[in-house]
């Protein structure tokens, strides 16, 4: 089954983000700015394009038709970059949607990243019968980890696992994403989740490396969709996790996830000061 739709999510509130510019090594339009957007809208670099565009782009390049964005009820700022209808926007000759991350009732934050992608494949059905790939709205992917996602494989599911040593990140800050326990077959086994720093050598494979989950994976519609809506809600972060869903998933069906390994930079906008070192390789 071709996969041609990629699933971005933008639905956060860039809570981190926007706590550290009171420190950041930033001027004050750029704060200002950053204060108002969403992090993946904020004008980066001498070309003042945001990470949005330049995500697209590399979709674009690794062969992607559609995308759908997954943001918050509030969304002006993107439909001012690629369109302003609901669906079937054209930009850089792709097609864009929205999906919207509805928060229930009582909350007054979205309810995680599970539950925008269950919400988006509800308002989108067709994307039940179809594998995609979903990913975050912060990292710059290249073009080549989106088209590995888009290769013919013998499972339904895969996701990108990447080489510590390439992402040039310190350990403080690889303990702040995902490590991935993986097989000699190359099937996902598990996830750990901001793992503590003193335990993260035993996840290192073979070759020494830490296997680091960037949150872009590629799905069977109907393979993910019951582990989305059964997601339980993670009982300190209040949320339902995708890695949690997938998880989830891989324990009921261990050789159901493929692992890419790759070895790159990804630029990030985790944090602040990650604007001003922003570059595009």
């Amino acid at each position: 089954m071709d996969n041609n739709s990629l699933i971005i999510m933008v639905g956060g509130s860039s809570s981190r983000m926007k706590k550290s510019l009171a420190t950041a090594n930033l001027d004050e339009k750029t704060k200002n700015i950053a204060q108002k957007l969403h992090k993946s809208l904020i004008p980066l670099g001498a070309s003042g394009r945001p990470l949005l565009y330049y995500l697209i782009k590399n979709a674009v390049e690794a062969g992607y038709t559609q995308v759908y964005l997954i943001t918050s009820r509030q969304n002006d700022g993107f439909k001012d970059e690629v369109g302003y209808k609901d669906r079937d926007n054209k930009y850089q000759g792709i097609s864009v949607h929205f999906a919207i991350q509805h928060i229930p009732e009582g909350r007054n934050k979205p309810l995680g990243t599970a539950d925008a992608l269950e919400q988006c494949l509800n308002q989108y059905p067709e994307l039940k019968d179809t594998v995609f790939t979903v990913c975050n709205g912060d990292n710059l992917y290249s073009v080549d980890a989106l088209g590995d996602l888009r290769k013919t494989r013998s499972v339904p599911n895969a996701l990108i696992s990447y080489g510590s040593s390439g992402l040039k990140f310190s350990d403080e800050r690889l303990a702040k994403f995902a490590l991935m326990d993986i097989s000699s077959e190359g099937y996902l086994k598990g996830i750990v989740e901001k793992p503590e720093i003193s335990k993260m050598n035993k996840y290192r494979d073979a070759s020494g490396e830490l296997r680091v989950s960037m949150n872009i994976f590629s799905f069977s519609g109907k393979s993910i969709y019951p582990y989305l809506k059964n997601c339980s809600i993670h009982p300190i972060r209040n949320e339902k996790e995708l890695p949690e869903a997938v998880r989830n998933m891989v324990a009921d069906h261990p050789e159901g996830m493929l692992c890419y390994p790759r070895s790159e930079y990804i630029p990030d906008l985790t944090n602040a000061e990650d604007i001003g070192h922003f570059k595009i390789e």
